[in-house]
């Protein structure tokens, strides 16, 4: 696995990555998300272009689902994650709408870091990769981007804890349930955390986040 762009110098990638190919050469079980998809989110959003970051846990555990992005599926996957699903019925309710496809790298292209805490999992086995030390690279990405303001959206219990250190004078720091089904009704459907984000951001003199809709391919 080949460190990702400008997040290559980070000390993770030379101390601890090198175990956790080991572990995952020796998984018998399909990996998901594919290794090529392993570090997507982070080629995609470098460190300087970050101002939005969802937090989730792991990579989805059914195949075609996961492509790197928390939360983001494939393009063609119909019917959505019901974790996404809910996302998405929270972005109705806040905003008024919602991207067409479970696909949200729109989202990093606006300098949203969609990351989970764990970057990897077994096909069928939610959680089967969180002892693996993939958290020792998310504490590394969260320091450094704590030193510049940003919007951070925590959703669970997982991501609850990666960014506990996160001061919330500085930054906009939206902590809410997981939106799973078994949580989203906990305090995720009602937070809008969308809406929240944009004007957080623009009270700055920065640019909202296109949360609806994606581009269309040339």
């Amino acid at each position: 696995m080949h460190p990702p762009g400008a997040w290559a110098d980070l000390p993770f990638f030379r101390d601890t990555l090198p175990g956790i190919e080991a572990e995952l050469t020796a998984e018998t079980r399909q990996i998901l998300p594919p290794q090529h998809r392993i570090f997507a989110a982070l080629e995609r959003t470098p460190p300087d272009d970050v101002r939005v970051v969802i937090l989730g846990q792991d990579p989805y555990p059914t195949p075609g689902h996961a492509h790197g992005f928390a939360f983001s599926t494939e393009p063609g996957v119909s019917p959505l994650p019901r974790s996404l699903g809910n996302i998405f019925k929270e972005l109705e309710a806040d905003t008024g709408a919602h991207p067409v496809t479970g696909d949200l790298r729109f989202w990093a292209d606006q300098g949203v870091l969609l990351l989970n805490t764990c970057l990897t999992v077994p096909a069928g086995d939610a959680g089967g990769h969180a002892r693996l030390g993939w958290q020792v690279l998310t504490a590394q990405v969260l320091d450094r981007l704590a030193g510049t303001p940003r919007a951070w959206l925590l959703w669970g219990a997982a991501a609850h804890k990666a960014a506990a250190a996160v001061d919330p004078e500085m930054h906009l720091k939206i902590t809410t349930a997981h939106p799973s089904p078994l949580s989203a009704r906990r305090g995720f459907f009602g937070s809008r955390p969308f809406s929240r984000t944009n004007a957080w951001l623009q009270e700055r003199g920065h640019r909202s986040i296109n949360w609806a809709d994606a581009p269309e391919a040339p």
